[in-house]
């Protein structure tokens, strides 16, 4: 049986973000923060590249200040608000010189759920729990505050239980919000589910 292992920073450090995106998918995503652990299987993920891509391109300039985040090596946590209200957890992939980002959608809940039922002010774990990159952020304690951190401990780290996903079980689809980036960008197929999980957020 495969020992857990945490994912090293070289993980994120490759130059696909594609390939990355795709395989975060069945890893394990843990948080320890105000001394609870939290963690759930990663089952959603979108990607982001500097090339191609013109919402990224947009997003680098409405959010120039907080999109510095981007611009550093593979590994750490690049997270900012939407609606004032939202936090989007994303990992800079690729190095300092190439802004590319995965951002995660959806998890399983798996160890920590009362802690995480607390956050979101639920009372039992249903899809709502974790469906959706605000409220899964919001479950394991993730804010922005934690942005610029190292995605490979002590306060967030990926690890990986043996549980790849088999490429028939992943649904490649569109990004969700995309429209104000254009028809081409809007399209690209960069969200990746698993398919058969009740965990995902709602399709679009």
């Amino acid at each position: 049986m495969l020992m857990p292992a945490t994912l090293p920073a070289v993980f994120f450090q490759r130059p696909d973000v594609l390939a990355i995106a795709r395989e975060l998918l069945g890893k394990h995503l843990f948080t320890h923060i105000d001394g609870v652990v939290t963690a759930g299987r990663v089952v959603e993920t979108e990607a982001y590249r500097h090339e191609g891509d013109n919402s990224l391109m947009m997003h680098l300039q409405r959010k120039r200040h907080q999109a510095q985040g981007l611009h550093m090596p593979g590994g750490h946590a690049y997270i900012y608000t939407v609606y004032n209200r939202h936090a989007l957890f994303n990992i800079a992939t690729h190095d300092a010189a190439h802004p590319d980002a995965v951002l995660i959608r959806a998890i399983e809940p798996i160890i920590g759920v009362e802690a995480m039922l607390h956050r979101r002010g639920l009372a039992t774990p249903v899809r709502a729990l974790t469906a959706g990159p605000g409220v899964l952020s919001q479950a394991l304690g993730i804010t922005p505050a934690l942005s610029g951190e190292l995605v490979t401990g002590p306060t967030i780290w990926f690890e990986d239980h043996g549980e790849p996903v088999s490429a028939a079980a992943v649904v490649a689809s569109a990004r969700v919000g995309l429209a104000y980036a254009g028809e081409e960008a809007a399209g690209l197929p960069w969200r990746f589910r698993v398919g058969d999980s009740k965990w995902t957020s709602p399709a679009k």
